[in-house]
This record gives C-alpha cells, structure tokens and sequence, in this order.
C-alpha cells in the first residue's frame, strides 16, 4: 500500500496538470478564430478573383488606348515634321531665287539715262510673300500648340500609368508574400495563382487544428479522471480527507474560470469534488491505487503532448493568419487598382482620349493649309525663277535683235553702195548721150529727156506694237505706222527703234545661266 504522502504528491501532481485546461481553452479559441479566417478568405478570394478578371481586361484596353493615343501622336509629329522640312525646303528655293533677284542688276542699257541703278527685285511685289509667310507662321504655331497640349496630356496619362504600375508593384509584392507563406505550408513549390493557392491549404490546415483540438480535449478528459482518482484515493486513505479538502480548495475557481470553454469537464470536476465517499473494499482500493500509480507515470506525458498540440496549432494559425492578411493584402492592392482605374476611367481618361482627337482634327484643318501654302510657295518659286529666265532670255534676245539690226545695217550699206554705182552708171551714161544726141533732139520732143537718173531714199519705220501685246502705251498720233517715219538720205539714218548695246560677257553670263537652269531640271 502506497503512504499518503505519495498518494497526495500524485493529487497535487494531477491538480498541476489540469492548468491544461487553459491550451485546450486555447485550441478551441484557435479552432474558431481559424474558421472565421476561413470565411473571411473565401469572401476576400472571390472578391479578389472577380475584381483581378475585371482589372486584367481594363489594363489591356488601357494600354491600347494608350498605344492608340501614341501612335497617332508618333503619325502627327512625324506628318508635321515632314510637313515643316518640306515647307523649309520650298522657302528656302524662293529665298534663294529672291536673293539671286537682288543681286541681278538690270543693265543701265535698259533703263532711262541718269536713273539710278536696279535691280531685278525691285520689280517684284514681296506682299504676297509676306502674307504666305504670316499664314504659314499661323498654321505652325496653331499646329504646335495643339501638340504640346497633346505631348501634356500623354505625359499626364504615362504618369497615371506609373502610378498604376507602382499600385501593380505592391499587388505583385503582396503575391509574392502570399506565395512564399502558402509555400512554407504547402507541398507545392510554385503557382501561378498564390491567393487560389492560399485558400485551398486553408481547410486542411482548419482540419489539422479540428483533430488537435479534438485530441487535446481528450487528453484533459484523462487528466481529469486521473485528478479524481486521485481525489478519491486521498480521501479514502486514513487522514487524508482534510489533504484532499485542502489541496481542491480552489479548483472550483479554476473550473469557473475556464468552464465556458469547456462547460462538460467543469461540470464533471465539481460533480466529483463534492460527490460524497462510497465504500470501497480493500481490494477496490487496491486496484485503484494500482490504476492511479500507473496513470500518475503516464499524467506527465499527457501534459508534454498537450503542449506540443497546442505549439503546433499555434504554429498553424501563425500560417493561416498569414495566408489570411496575405490575402487581404492582394485584395487592398487589387481594390487599390481597381479604384484608380475607375477614377481614370470617369474622370481623366476621356480627357486624353479628347485631346488626341482635337489634335488630329487640328492637324488635319492646318495640314491642309499647309499644303496649299506649299503650292503657293512652289508658284512664286516658279513664277520668280521665270523672271529670272526672262531676264537672261531677255538679254540673248537683245542679243539676238542687236545681230539683226548688224545684218540689215550690212544690207543697207551694200545695197547703197550698189544704189550708188547704178546712179552713177546711170548719170555717167545720160550725160554721154545728152553730148551724143542732145543737139539733134528737139528739147520738146520728151520732157523727161533732160531729168537726171532718179535717187532711192532710205525711209527707218517704227514698228509699233506686235499682234496680241496689251497694255503697253502707245502715242495716239501713231497709229499708222506711215505716220511714224524717221526721214534720212544716203548714210544719215535716224534710228526708229533703240536696241541697247550690251557686252559680251552680260550676254555669255545670260546664256551659261539658262543652260545651268536648263540642266537642273532635266
């Protein structure tokens, strides 16, 4: 038979052991808190997974947007940067051909005597020019103001961009958390869906939690039968009635207080703490002090096991209050983007949409302009490269007039040298005869017998206004080109017409002019 102070040292020993009451109160404290989670994750999961669906399709149409937006910015800037090379080009062509206009003096032979010197500019009017150049200026500046609105909208709209990108950084670092959690408690070491992946280890590690609790509970259920065996022992050993009253004294503040959670155990306690004593035979008593001894080896083993069960279902709900804020985390960064889509998409996006339209409807008005200013430049190019080929023509055709004029002045003088010889001829041969016949010929018999040969004079006639030409004055009194006449006799001939006499290096610098030109454009 064991001594009573045995049988009281295994009593306190079970008394110490029922403080496993609090891990069991705890298992269950966890079990529920774990279910709660559960719920929780679910809701947040489908939340997440129906917000991340929307949000993957409103990216991809952002992003066209902003691709559509950009190219047709790249296609205006492009079209306007072709646009001012060529309008630099065709102003730069008349800038030049106006430069080689004031450079180009008209020969002092064309012009009156004692004016002062000009040039082929001064017979040009540069208004039209100048009015091209306002309206081009115009158009440009029009063009540019529209383009940098457009150039600041995109820039805003790269900016919302960011933003979106720096909210996408935090959901893919909210994952990535949520990926290495779901790792450190799962068997798969990759996913491409950590929040999917998260939920679906939940309820097995909830099961885990379940089966502990369930254990615990059944291990304080021996424990507690193992402090009532002992109670029961003490009180039917000889003097230990008051030890058992003494050492159980408090227990029923300890079953108070963690009854609520365990309401069955604390009522069996009480129930077997206040149950008065039946009799018991020695053999009963024996047999039962044989069951206390070797339960009293095992009690201590109970209470490690609850300890562990209690460190690895706090361990697990570690984990899942992880995966929970893990998930709460990607569904904060989903909603984050979320709300900044949809703000961007009422309030700002339409904004940058407009933008892009009014700068195309701008570029496509002055586009036109352009294009006709273009033309116009390439007209006043041409029509001042024509002057400029006039006047070198001009030259060659004075030239050409001067040569003329040489070869009729040769005909003239040989044909009054030939006048001349026949007259003389003529004058030589009527004389002989006047001596041969004279005094045989009545005088009366012809009158003309006597008249010396007759004389051919020279009369220069101007020539007036070729066919088709208007607007050149004429004198009123001249209409009869008979009525104009320079009169002279033999060598003495007035000029009817004035070719100015220029050099033969104005007239080989007008000819090597219009065959350059003539080269350029073939």
């Amino acid at each position: 038979m064991p001594h009573l102070e045995t049988l009281i040292s295994h009593l306190v020993a079970a008394k110490r052991s029922l403080s496993s009451i609090n891990h069991v109160w705890r298992a269950n404290e966890i079990v529920t808190t774990a279910r709660v989670a559960l719920e929780d994750s679910v809701t947040i999961s489908s939340r997440t997974g129906f917000l991340r669906r929307g949000l993957n399709n409103q990216l991809r149409l952002l992003y066209d947007v902003r691709t559509e937006v950009e190219t047709i910015s790249h296609r205006g800037r492009q079209d306007f940067a072709d646009a001012l090379k060529s309008l630099d080009a065709a102003d730069l062509r008349l800038k030049n051909t106006l430069e080689t206009l004031k450079s180009t003096i008209v020969h002092a032979s064309f012009r009156p005597p004692n004016e002062e010197s000009k040039t082929l500019h001064d017979f040009v009017d540069e208004r039209g020019v100048e009015e091209l150049h306002t309206a081009m200026k115009q158009s440009i500046d029009r063009t540019n103001e529209a383009r940098v609105e457009l150039d600041t909208s995109n820039q805003q709209f790269d900016d919302e961009l960011q933003s979106i990108k720096q909210a996408l950084r935090h959901y893919r670092s909210a994952t990535r958390l949520a990926s290495s959690r779901v790792s450190a408690s799962s068997s798969s070491s990759s996913t491409s869906d950590s929040g999917v992946l998260a939920l679906s280890g939940m309820p097995g590690m909830l099961q885990a939690l379940e089966a502990h609790a369930q254990e615990m509970a059944g291990l304080l259920e021996a424990l507690v039968r193992h402090f009532d065996l002992c109670v029961t022992a003490v009180k039917h050993t000889e003097g230990g009635g008051a030890a058992a009253r003494s050492i159980t004294q408090d227990i029923p503040a300890q079953v108070q207080a963690t009854g609520d959670a365990m309401p069955h155990i604390g009522e069996e306690i009480n129930a077997n703490l206040n149950a008065p004593l039946d009799p018991m035979t020695d053999a009963e008593y024996l047999e039962m002090v044989n069951v206390l001894m070797k339960d009293a080896l095992e009690a201590e083993d109970v209470v490690v096991e609850i300890q562990d069960r209690i460190a690895e279902m706090e361990s697990i709900h570690e984990r899942i209050s992880g995966q929970r804020s893990a998930l709460e985390a990607i569904s904060s960064a989903t909603l984050e983007i979320h709300q900044h889509l949809s703000t961007l998409a009422s309030t700002r996006l339409p904004r940058y949409i407009s933008q892009a339209h009014n700068f195309t409807s701008v570029w496509n008005e002055e586009h036109d302009r352009i294009k006709a200013g273009l033309a116009e430049l390439s007209d006043l190019h041409s029509l001042y490269e024509g002057f400029l080929n006039a006047y070198d023509s001009l030259i060659l055709e004075v030239h050409r007039r001067s040569q003329v004029r040489s070869r009729v002045e040769k005909v003239l003088r040989d044909t009054r040298h030939k006048l001349n010889h026949l007259y003389e001829e003529d004058v030589a041969a009527r004389e002989a005869f006047r001596v041969e016949q004279g005094d045989f010929l009545p005088s009366d018999i012809w009158p003309g017998i006597g008249h010396a040969p007759m004389q051919v004079q020279f009369l220069r006639l101007s020539g007036g206004q070729l066919e088709g030409v208007v607007g050149v004055a004429q004198d009123p009194e001249s209409n009869d080109q008979g009525q104009n006449i320079a009169k002279s006799t033999g060598f003495g001939i007035s000029e009817g017409e004035v070719i100015p006499d220029l050099p033969q290096d104005l007239v080989e610098q007008a000819y090597n002019h219009l065959k350059e030109r003539t080269r350029a454009f073939e």
